[in-house]
């Protein structure tokens, strides 16, 4: 038979197929081709892993040790067989040295005593018969809850007339005792009721309907809807101090910014399903601790702009861009947010493969030895911290930059690994901030550790029903967390406000000023102690 193939390496060739530079570009075609489906599946397979460690894995970052990269609490791994185990004697000594007497923890509370005597026959001897005498006492000790007791208080104002003046035909000379201001005209709500509904809802996240229902149980019927009505016009008192507490933010030289998402239900132009947005602007640790929420119907950048217009210090947020509307300012990235997208980039691995191992690894590291830097800087005047971090934090900044300029080209831009270094290399102009200013923290921990609450709250009742509702619930939030970082408890700080804002003079910023969370006016009853 006639050879009618010419050989192409161990292949016969047909001239059928056509000529060997289409053939050659064909393949290659289907290489390339080959090569990104191949790339698509990784990062398919990527995007699986990391969203099931998302849902399921632990929602913690912390890793506390540099060899520690798995995110499963795993026994065997923290297995030390040689670790010398402590004696029963030392353990007993330190728990002893640590605790506290019961007579000291308990000081502030007030105490009932119960005595319990012998009586009637009791008293006599049930050998001799003959008559017993205290010898001893033996005392126990119990918490004792009393929920939440209600009573009906009447304000009678007594009404004085002049009887010389009437006998003379002389009218009007009518005097009236004067009683304090109500929290809400016509209302039978007091301070205290207000500000127990408040506390409730947005300090310990029992939505209003659960509060309906412990309201019956106590034999009360009271609507969530009054309830509702009731927030809404006691935060219009409250917006007096918020007012001013923006006052004293707006002129400090740091402020933390974060958002987070919330659905409103009747707003105005929008779906149901929108998203709106509640907005936190809060201090730095060495300023007076204030923490303002401002509802939003948007995410746009020309919030913050307009909240913030006349700050013109040092503003740290997240990478979210809307932020760089804020003018006058110098931005302030976070590291723990470099640090985050490593972590998802180490939880889109392969089950298999050596995390230790990894890039995602190397630059986790690299931000967990800055945070170790900053620990241990804590507590120090904000120019001497700045002196350690010129001297010890620079150079591992440099070495991280050049790490991650040189691991670029390393990583697919699609991938969780490409997305971290683009991050980074992004954001890296704001992180360099923190070295200019003690007083500026390497992270926006403090604005996302303030969110929670918030989100929490969220959880429960899920959406706002009104703008309005938003918007007070923007107020309440601000007041009851600013109390709480100032060392205040939030139901007695909003009583003791609810009874003093309807009756304050009118005029300026004095009379505020003395119901401000760090005023040395506040009464004693304000403060947490250990007894309420």
């Amino acid at each position: 038979m006639e050879n009618v193939g010419t050989s192409i390496g161990t292949t016969e060739y047909n001239p059928a197929w056509g000529s060997y530079a289409s053939l050659k570009n064909e393949n290659e075609s289907l290489k390339l081709a080959n090569e990104e489906l191949t790339a698509k599946v990784a990062w398919y397979e990527e995007q699986f892993r990391l969203k099931a460690a998302q849902k399921y894995g632990a929602s913690s970052e912390k890793t506390p040790g540099e060899e520690q990269v798995s995110f499963f609490n795993e026994a065997e791994k923290e297995n030390r067989p040689s670790f010398a185990e402590p004696d029963i004697e030392e353990i007993a000594f330190k728990r002893k040295r640590a605790r506290k007497p019961t007579g000291e923890r308990f000081a502030d509370l007030p105490v009932e005593t119960i005595e319990y005597e012998l009586e009637g026959e009791g008293l006599e001897c049930g050998e001799c018969g003959g008559p017993v005498v205290k010898m001893s006492k033996e005392i126990r000790r119990e918490l004792v809850v009393v929920p939440a007791t209600v009573k009906l208080v009447e304000h009678i104002q007594n009404i004085y007339t002049c009887p010389n003046c009437r006998d003379h035909g002389i009218k009007g000379n009518i005097k009236v005792a004067r009683a304090p201001e109500p929290v809400i005209p016509h209302s039978f709500v007091s301070p205290s009721l207000l500000a127990y509904i408040t506390d409730r809802k947005y300090s310990q996240a029992l939505p209003l309907y659960r509060q309906e229902q412990q309201w019956k149980y106590s034999g009360l019927e009271l609507s969530r809807q009054n309830m509702a009505n009731w927030v809404i016009k006691g935060s219009e008192h409250l917006n007096l101090l918020y007012s001013r507490l923006k006052d004293f933010l707006l002129k400090e030289n740091y402020v933390h910014a974060d958002e987070s998402v919330m659905q409103v239900l009747a707003e105005p132009g929008r779906k149901a399903t929108s998203n709106s947005y509640m907005w936190l602007y809060c201090s730095g640790e060495h300023g007076p601790p204030i923490y303002l929420y401002e509802y939003k119907p948007s995410r746009s950048g020309n919030h913050p702009k307009e909240f913030l217009k006349g700050f013109t210090g040092i503003l740290q947020t997240d990478g979210y861009e809307g932020y760089s509307k804020v003018e006058g300012v110098k931005q302030m990235g976070c590291l723990s947010h470099f640090r985050r997208y490593f972590t998802d980039a180490l939880k889109a691995l392969p089950k298999d493969a050596d995390a230790s191992r990894s890039l995602a690894y190397m630059g986790m590291r690299y931000c967990n030895k800055l945070f170790r830097l900053e620990r241990s800087f804590k507590g120090m005047p904000p120019e001497e911290r700045r002196l350690e971090r010129l001297e010890k934090s620079k150079p591992v900044l440099k070495e991280f930059h050049e790490w991650l300029t040189a691991s670029e080209q390393k990583a697919l831009p699609k991938s969780a690994l490409g997305k971290a270094i683009k991050y980074c290399l992004n954001q890296w102009g704001r992180l360099n901030v923190f070295l200019l200013d003690g007083n500026v923290e390497i992270s926006n921990n403090r604005a996302e550790r303030s969110l929670k609450s918030f989100i929490i709250g969220r959880k429960n009742y899920l959406f706002a029903k009104t703008p309005a509702g938003a918007g007070a619930s923007a107020i309440c939030y601000s007041i009851i967390e600013t109390a709480k970082a100032n060392g205040l408890s939030p139901f007695h700080y909003l009583t003791y406000l609810f009874e003093q804002i309807p009756n304050l003079p009118i005029g300026g910023p004095d009379a505020i000023d003395k119901l401000l969370p760090w005023s040395n006016e506040l009464p004693q009853s304000c403060r947490i102690t250990s007894g309420q």
